[in-house]
């Protein structure tokens, strides 16, 4: 099981929203293509931005992603 769940990387990813706009991901889709492209940044040499602790570089990337070290773009950002 992932931990942190789909769900509460979406509420992480979505909590800047204001009410009434656009959500930023909708679907789990969205979550498992930005953690795994930032993994693969990670796997070509760009440093982690939260602690490795001998991970692999997609739990690395989750993490990232759940403490809002990085964020996921819009289609017009």
């Amino acid at each position: 099981m992932l931990h942190p769940s789909y769900s509460d990387l979406m509420k992480v990813v979505n909590g800047e929203v204001e009410p009434g706009e656009a959500k930023v991901v909708s679907s789990r889709y969205s979550i498992v293509m930005a953690t795994s492209k930032r993994a693969r940044q990670i796997i070509s040499g760009d440093e982690p931005l939260v602690d490795e602790e001998d991970r692999k570089p997609l739990s690395i990337a989750i993490d990232e992603l759940n403490q809002s070290k990085i964020q996921i773009l819009g289609d017009e950002e």
